[in-house]
């Protein structure tokens, strides 16, 4: 294959991913409903679902979709015991309609963006709640769980990659983790320990360059491979 990859990165504003794939040479377009950080030209505007994911891409990686109720750290809020029963409590100054109506986005972008007409595609989420499984495609595989200090960035923030026709990434640069409780693990957890406010939720979901440009060079080699076979 001699033609560059049209590569769609979803639900990213940092152009982090974006860049990573965009350094090998490939056509790559990252999209939002918010703009992108850098500024860059290659980013577009737009709800995921209102037609882009149709547009002849030979990959999608979707970085940051609403996550927040399909997690199973997020399950308490939504049902108590059993399948949507009423929670024991509520986060302060919020309505089950208004998380019921979160739950409802997360679910239709994912499903979205994984029935989407393109064969390799990588969705990062988190593993998900009951509640969030019983919605989504029965084609739908575990996620692999993958760490950014396997791709030389020290921190802990387990990730999940949801992945069609694609490898399961590979470990470039292990990083050893610090002893418990001294100085470098508690910097290592600073994103489980960020204080709350504005930008809490973005910052945290931020993508690792190191794990990015593992992806990319992975990903797209995998993908050139099966276009060319």
């Amino acid at each position: 294959m001699t033609r560059p990859l049209r590569i769609l990165i979803g639900c990213e504003t940092s152009g982090i991913a974006r860049r990573a794939f965009d350094a090998l040479g490939h056509d790559v377009w990252s999209c939002d409903i918010a703009p992108a950080e850098d500024g860059s030209n290659r980013h577009i505007r737009c709800d995921i679902r209102n037609g882009i994911l149709k547009e002849g891409w030979d990959l999608l990686t979707v970085m940051h979709p609403p996550c927040t109720r399909l997690c199973r750290s997020g399950r308490r809020w939504m049902s108590g015991p059993g399948k949507w029963t009423q929670p024991k409590k509520l986060p302060k100054g919020r309505s089950l309609d208004d998380l019921r109506a979160e739950f409802e986005l997360g679910v239709s972008v994912f499903t979205a963006c994984w029935n989407a007409p393109i064969e390799c595609v990588a969705i990062e989420n988190p593993e998900m709640n009951d509640l969030a499984k019983d919605c989504m495609p029965k084609d739908l595989p575990r996620p692999q769980m993958v760490q950014p200090f396997w791709f030389g960035e020290p921190a802990y923030k387990s990730t999940g990659w949801y992945l069609r026709a694609l490898p399961e990434l590979v470990e470039t640069n292990r990083l050893t983790e610090p002893k418990r409780n001294t100085d470098d693990w508690k910097r290592w957890n600073r994103i489980h320990r960020m204080p709350p406010g504005p930008d809490r939720a973005r910052l945290r979901s931020r993508s690792f360059p190191g794990m990015m440009n593992a992806a990319a060079d992975q990903w797209t080699t995998h993908t050139m491979e099966r276009i060319a076979a």
